[in-house]
C-alpha cells in the first residue's frame, strides 16, 4: 500500500480541522525579546542519534534524505541566536533537514532552518510598521509613531525568501529559465502515480506573540518517474496581512532533470476574508481556512515569481551559471 500524499500539492489536499483561532487583542505588540524555550524531558539528541531519526529514499540517481529531531532546547538555541543576531522563533527545529543529493554529479540542495532565519530583515529595513503602520494603528488603537516605539529592530513575522541552499558541483548549477518555455508539469503530478516515498519536515513556527502564525516546513513526494518537494512559508497576521512563498524543486528522473520554482503571494488581510467569501464559504469556514495555506494561495495575488533549472545527466555535461 502506497503512502498517504503530504498535504500542500496539486490536487491532494485533505480536509482541515475546524480549529479557530482567538481575536486579536485591542493591542499588539511584538515577541518578546527572550526566547521561550521548551521544556521536554526528552534529551537533546547528540549528532550520533542522526541516523536514527533520518530516513532516505533512492530513486535512480538520486537520494532523497528526511531528519526530523526534537525541538532544540536551551544551549542550541543560545548558539543559534548567537550566530544569527536576533531573537528565533518559540519553535525552532534547528535539526530538521531535507535534502536531494545527486550522486553521480555531487549536486545536491538541502533545506533547514538556520540558512532560512538567516534571510529574515536584521536592519527593521523590511519590517511590516513601513507598509501597513496605518492597519497596525487602527488594529491596535494607538498612532504610528507609537507603533514605531514598540516594534523591534527586525522583522519579526519572521519572514523568509528562502529557497534553499544549494550545493553545485563544478559543472552543474542552477541558473535562470524562461518562465514561458519552463514549467512544472502540473498535470503530471496530479496523476495517482503511486507514492513510493513521502514526509514533511517542520523548519520553524511562531504565533506572533498569539496574533497569528508564521510557519516554514518542507513536504516531499517521489514517484517512481518523478518528485515534487515543497518548501513554504506562511505567514497570517490577524487583521493585517498574509503571505505564502513558495518552492518547489521538481525533478524528473528519467532525464534527470531538476526545476526550482519560486512564488511569492502576497496581500492585506481584509482583501484575502473578502475572497474567501466571495468563494461562497461561510463565516466559520472563513475562520476555519485562514489557518490553512493550501486554500489561501489561490486566492492571493502573485508578486514574484521565478523558475530555475539544473540538467545532471551526462558526465562533466549539464548546464552550469
Amino acid at each position: 500500500m502506497s503512502l498517504p500524499p503530504p498535504t500542500g500539492f496539486p490536487g491532494r489536499s485533505p480536509p482541515v480541522p475546524t480549529t479557530t483561532f482567538p481575536s486579536p487583542p485591542s493591542v499588539i505588540s511584538p515577541p518578546p525579546s527572550t526566547t521561550v524555550r521548551p521544556t521536554s524531558r526528552t534529551p537533546f539528541p547528540d549528532p550520533a542519534n542522526t541516523p536514527q531519526a533520518t530516513r532516505t529514499h533512492q530513486q535512480g540517481p538520486f537520494t532523497i534524505s528526511a531528519t526530523k529531531l526534537p525541538i532544540l532546547k536551551a544551549g542550541p538555541i543560545d548558539s543559534l541566536t548567537s550566530r544569527l543576531g536576533i531573537p528565533i522563533p518559540e519553535m525552532i527545529f534547528g535539526d530538521n533537514v531535507l535534502s536531494i543529493t545527486h550522486a553521480p554529479s555531487g549536486w545536491s540542495i538541502f533545506f533547514s532552518a538556520e540558512p532560512a532565519l538567516d534571510l529574515v530583515d536584521k536592519t527593521g529595513a523590511s519590517m511590516l510598521r513601513v507598509a501597513y503602520a496605518s492597519s497596525w494603528s487602527a488594529t491596535r488603537e494607538k498612532t504610528s509613531a507609537g507603533i514605531t516605539e514598540v516594534v523591534k529592530p527586525f522583522d519579526w513575522s519572521y519572514t523568509t525568501s528562502y529557497r534553499g541552499s544549494e550545493h553545485p558541483s563544478p559543472s552543474h548549477k542552477l541558473h535562470k529559465a524562461d518562465p514561458k518555455k519552463t514549467q512544472i508539469p502540473l498535470e503530471l503530478l496530479k496523476r495517482r502515480d503511486p507514492i513510493l516515498f513521502a514526509d514533511e519536515v517542520v523548519l520553524y513556527e511562531s504565533e506572533l506573540d498569539d496574533n497569528g502564525i508564521s510557519m516554514l516546513s518542507v513536504k516531499v513526494r517521489v514517484m517512481e518517474q518523478r518528485m515534487l518537494l515543497l518548501c513554504r512559508f506562511f505567514m497570517r497576521l490577524d487583521n493585517v496581512l498574509v503571505r505564502v512563498r513558495d518552492t518547489r524543486v521538481y525533478v524528473e528522473f528519467g532525464t534527470e532533470t531538476v526545476l526550482r520554482e519560486y512564488t511569492a503571494r502576497e496581500d492585506s488581510f481584509e482583501n484575502v476574508k473578502r475572497n474567501l467569501y466571495m468563494s461562497g464559504l461561510t463565516p466559520d469556514a472563513i475562520t476555519v481556512a485562514f489557518r490553512d495555506a493550501n486554500q489561501l494561495a489561490n486566492l492571493i495575488p502573485v508578486v514574484e515569481h521565478e523558475i530555475e533549472e539544473v540538467q545532471l545527466a551526462g558526465a562533466g555535461g549539464g548546464s552550469s551559471s
